[in-house]
Parts: C-alpha cells; sequence; structure tokens
C-alpha cells in the first residue's frame, strides 16, 4: 500500500498519510481548516513488517483502508522525572 505524506504548514509535526496523492476530499473539513496550507513530503510503501519512527504502520494502514488518511499528531511532551515518585525518602 502506497502513502503519500503532507506536512501541516501550521501545526508543528503534523503530518497527513494519505492512500492517493493530492486526495485532500478524504480530510474532513473542521480537520483539513486546522491543519491548513500542506505540503508533500514523501511517498512510503507501507508494506507488512514496514516499521515507521512514530506512528504503528498498522494502525496507518487501517486508517487509509478505512477513512482513506491518518493523521500524526505531535509527540506528547514527556512527563518531568522529577514529579514522580522515585520511593525515596530524600
Amino acid at each position: 500500500m502506497q502513502a503519500f505524506v503532507y506536512k501541516s504548514l501550521k501545526k508543528a509535526d503534523t503530518y497527513v498519510y494519505l492512500a492517493g496523492r493530492d486526495d485532500f476530499d478524504r480530510i474532513p473539513g473542521p480537520v483539513r481548516g486546522e491543519l491548513g496550507e500542506l505540503r508533500f513530503v514523501l511517498e512510503v510503501a507501507l508494506d507488512p513488517g514496514r516499521r515507521l519512527a512514530r506512528e504503528d504502520a498498522d494502525a496507518v494502514r487501517a486508517n487509509l483502508a478505512g477513512r482513506g488518511f491518518h493523521l500524526q499528531m505531535p509527540p506528547r511532551a514527556g512527563i518531568d522525572p522529577l514529579s514522580d515518585d522515585w520511593g525515596t525518602d530524600a
């Protein structure tokens, strides 16, 4: 399965995978409005066994097959390690 990846120029670290090149009609209007202008960055084959850096390739394939698009949001900020209970009495 081929995927076409676009970067949102409005939302940092936000990407849209599309099943068809420039098939922006698959993205719901409100979501499309939030993303702003999209710039093509990559065409990728999502064959079984393919690994992606930030996304589960199986989930991306399922979304492309079902909806025609997959939205990759920025990574969540990690929890501050100093706020965790480290099990010490210090």
